[in-house]
């Protein structure tokens, strides 16, 4: 079997046989040698072509990724807009119900003439007109507990007066040997005497500070329940001891 042979067109066969038997073409020799340069130039225009060429799939990719970066970022912003807007509307309307509610925010205020109430006056009006109301519901409540203490004494006093009523009704003929009016001043006096004495031995008049302090502590000695029962009853027996 034979070997096929180069080709005649090779370039680079050319130039071997340009040089072959010692003989040199000059015109074989530059055809030949300007051949291998266009082949090795196409051979190096496609390669560079071929890695010149973009990698399109991962473009797209990074551009797909970005684009839900931004539209995630728009979401959020979008958001939280919405939610500040609904706080800011939110406090609006509880500043605009304080100033319906509380009375002294609707009274003309001739310091700001007819200028809009800021958010500090406002709040501080909501709060003098809460103090108010706490010290009005402490003052009715004193007052209530008072008006129960007087029904008390009230019923009291009625059940006391109807004991008397049935006890005259009982015995009609009781009042007949009744004591006269100065018996009664003579008793009045007999107290009030025996409660002087103490009074003017106790109370120094130096100052009215000092006048006020001797009072209150006379009273809380000499005007105990038991002492007051000690006089009267001694007024009484002296009285008796007077008259019979």
């Amino acid at each position: 079997m034979t070997e096929p042979g180069p080709s005649p067109e090779d370039p680079w066969v050319k130039v071997e046989y340009a040089y072959s038997d010692n003989s040199l073409d000059p015109g074989l020799f530059v055809e030949s040698t300007r051949k291998g340069s266009v082949v090795s130039r196409a051979n190096s225009i496609g390669s560079t072509s071929a890695s010149s060429v973009p990698n399109t799939d991962d473009e797209d990719s990074d551009y797909h990724q970005e684009s839900y970066k931004e539209s995630y970022k728009d979401r959020r912003r979008r958001a939280h807009t919405q939610a500040e807007q609904k706080r800011r509307d939110a406090i609006k309307r509880g500043y605009d119900d304080l100033q319906t509610i509380v009375p002294t925010c609707q009274q003309q205020d001739f310091s700001i003439g007819s200028q809009k109430l800021s958010k500090a006056i406002v709040l501080q009006k909501t709060i003098d007109y809460i103090q108010f109301l706490h010290k009005e519901k402490k003052k009715q409540e004193e007052e209530v507990s008072t008006l129960r203490k007087d029904v008390m004494a009230l019923k009291i006093m009625k059940v006391n007066y109807e004991q008397i009523v049935k006890a005259h009704q009982d015995n009609p003929h009781e009042g007949e040997d009744q004591v006269s009016d100065q018996v009664k001043f003579n008793v009045f006096q007999g107290i009030m005497d025996s409660l002087f004495q103490s009074f003017n031995a106790s109370i120094s008049v130096a100052s009215f500070q000092e006048l006020s302090a001797c009072v209150f502590s006379w009273i809380e000695e000499h005007c105990k329940p038991q002492t007051l029962r000690e006089i009267v009853t001694g007024v009484l027996h002296q009285l008796k001891n007077q008259l019979y």
